[in-house]
């Protein structure tokens, strides 16, 4: 790497003395380039085994990549921590404008470890961090209040990146998030417990370092040349034009849309939800990430009267993409959309992975249904498929429980079915909520087999569209396939690339790009290092007690009809004993 590039250099802040320092770790990133490659690194070095994540010695680790700042759709921070959720590896990614604020503060990785005995949050600016105090910020209902407190007190204007959490990570809801730039979020596995676990209401961090490159006229070549192609290509206008939401009717059409709790793959009456319907009736405006020219965020405005003068309205605007129409919406029975956007408002305000409340949302509805809970483990509250306005009270409830039974549900749908029953049709893979894909066999396997059981982590319901649909594949070579493209995504995030540019970003590009700042990497040598990251990833889960065979399977899977007519107990078994060959 350039021997001037700030990129090595790693931020330790110890929240308990209020201390800092940074360390040059150019080890790390010339061996992993940065992002995923490096927090996993320094996860395996901070973390100790088999520790609670909400200790204080639990570390919070946010690393950024070499092409962050420098070329366009490279938007994304990594971060990792051990996850509360599952038990063993968390991470997640975000965009916005966190990576390319750490990326100019003068950092490559960041390293949190310790607790405050009051809240507090990090300001980072011009190479120092003031550990300011945040009880006033502390039980805020609206997340959105203290990241507006934040932006007025602190400097950076254009240049920042805000991170906070709500109110289910100051209570430990394990599935928190935590959200950046009100848009973006660390969604997945609790970040936001964990920054609740240390009293850690947010941070705001800024910085104006320049980045060079060794061979300017090569740069501008390569830069106008993935420029082009995120502004001309029909995939990225697809983002750009509906968003991710485009696949809810895709996916409804050929009966792979989960629908109220994945009874069904299909519904005639998602018309209103679908991608299209809100871009053409709601949709207010498109927001990017930062050196982003596509654009894909969408903001839906929702119009509502204050409760005490129904002829005055609040206007607020709420994002949506697919997974949030998916889990909030289908998953749910939701097809109004003005409906849909107050429950998703809600779940942005105490700062859930949405996702994960959908999935459980779904699952407390079909427990109550069956009977198997009563109203009281409702704390009152009569819920059926699609009452949006039952969900909303919910979702406040979950985050701050009043019966045993909700308190089981801020755990998740793995711990709460464990206590309660119905896992036979709690959707989760490796104790994480599924996404909205009922494609095929390979699109669980993928959830299942995936480092961090996220449907990113792999292309798995992609080979159930384009391969398994027309022709038959074997378990095995299913699992190949999500492997070596578990291995490719390693690099993206390493380098900090956003996966809806993995069609652009190949291996051969990242190599181009990441010669002209010192790295010399072949493709085929990136693609060892992908490997190598992802063995580096699960040795962390197995250190922490993952293991293939206690992978619980819902039988709800096999009971809906899928596209591929081939999701069997056989092949998903196949398929997790030969990758726990291949792992192990």
């Amino acid at each position: 790497m350039m021997l001037n590039d700030s990129l090595s250099k790693v931020l330790y802040i110890d929240l308990t003395k209020k201390k800092f320092e940074t360390k040059d770790r150019r080890d790390l990133f010339e061996k992993y380039l940065g992002g995923t490659g490096v927090a996993t690194e320094l996860l395996l070095e901070e973390c100790p085994e088999g520790i609670d994540p909400f200790h204080p010695d639990a570390p919070i680790i946010f690393a950024v990549g070499p092409l962050t700042g420098v070329f366009p759709l490279a938007s994304k921070t990594t971060a990792m921590f051990k996850s509360p959720h599952t038990g063993d590896l968390g991470e997640s990614h975000a965009g916005g404008r966190s990576a390319i604020a750490i990326r100019m503060a003068g950092y490559g990785a960041i390293v949190i470890k310790g607790a405050s005995e009051l809240p507090l949050y990090l300001s980072i600016h011009d190479g120092k961090v003031q550990f300011k105090n945040a009880t006033t910020l502390w039980g805020m209902k609206d997340g959105s209040i203290p990241a507006r407190v934040m932006r007025q007190k602190e400097k950076g204007d254009g240049l920042r990146a805000i991170f906070r959490i709500g109110t289910a990570g100051e209570n430990l809801v394990t599935y928190s998030n935590v959200t950046t730039e009100t848009y973006r979020h660390f969604g997945r596995l609790g970040l936001g417990a964990v920054f609740g676990s240390k009293k850690l209401k947010g941070m705001v961090i800024s910085g104006k370092k320049a980045i060079e490159v060794n061979d300017k006229k090569a740069y501008r070549v390569l830069y106008d040349h993935i420029y082009k192609a995120a502004t001309e290509s029909p995939v990225m206008k697809k983002y750009h034009d509906v968003g991710t939401a485009i696949n809810i009717k895709a996916l409804n059409f050929v009966k792979a849309l989960p629908v109220k709790n994945l009874q069904f793959s299909s519904s005639e009456s998602i018309e209103m939800v679908t991608g299209e319907s809100i871009a053409q009736h709601h949709l207010a405006r498109r927001v990017a990430c930062a050196h982003c020219p596509v654009a894909c965020i969408h903001l839906a405005f929702l119009r509502e009267p204050y409760d005490d003068d129904p002829y005055f309205y609040k206007t607020s605007p709420v994002c949506y993409d697919f997974e949030l129409i998916y889990s909030l919406g289908t998953m749910v029975g939701i097809d109004d959309p003005t409906n849909l956007l107050k429950l998703i408002d809600i779940v942005e305000q105490v700062g859930v992975d949405a996702m994960s409340m959908g999935v459980i949302l779904a699952w407390m509805t079909e427990m109550y249904d069956r009977k198997k809970i009563t109203i009281e483990d409702l704390d009152g509250i009569d819920i059926k498929w699609g009452d949006a306005d039952a969900y909303i009270e919910l979702v406040k409830r979950i985050v701050k429980p009043s019966t045993s039974f909700l308190k089981a549900c801020a755990r998740g749908v793995d711990y709460a079915a464990n206590q309660y029953g119905g896992k036979e049709f709690a959707m989760q893979f490796g104790k994480n909520e599924m996404a909205g894909y009922h494609t095929g066999p390979a699109g669980y396997l993928g959830f299942l087999l995936g480092a961090r059981h996220s449907h990113l982590d792999n292309g798995g319901y992609s080979i159930d569209q384009k391969d398994l649909v027309k022709i038959d594949l074997t378990p095995s070579q299913v699992v190949d396939k999500l492997l070596e493209e578990e291995a490719i995504r390693q690099i993206l995030s390493s380098v900090a690339v956003c996966f809806f540019a993995r069609g652009i970003y190949d291996l051969k590009l990242v190599s181009d790009a990441v010669k002209l700042l010192g790295f010399d990497f072949s493709d085929e040598q990136l693609l060892e290092m992908g490997k190598k990251i992802h063995l580096n990833k699960y040795k962390f889960k197995m250190r922490e007690g993952f293991r293939f065979e206690k992978l619980d399977i819902p039988e709800r899977i096999y009971e809906t009809n899928d596209p591929t007519g081939k999701i069997t107990k056989k092949f998903i078994t196949e398929g997790i004993n030969y990758a726990k060959s291949l792992i192990d």
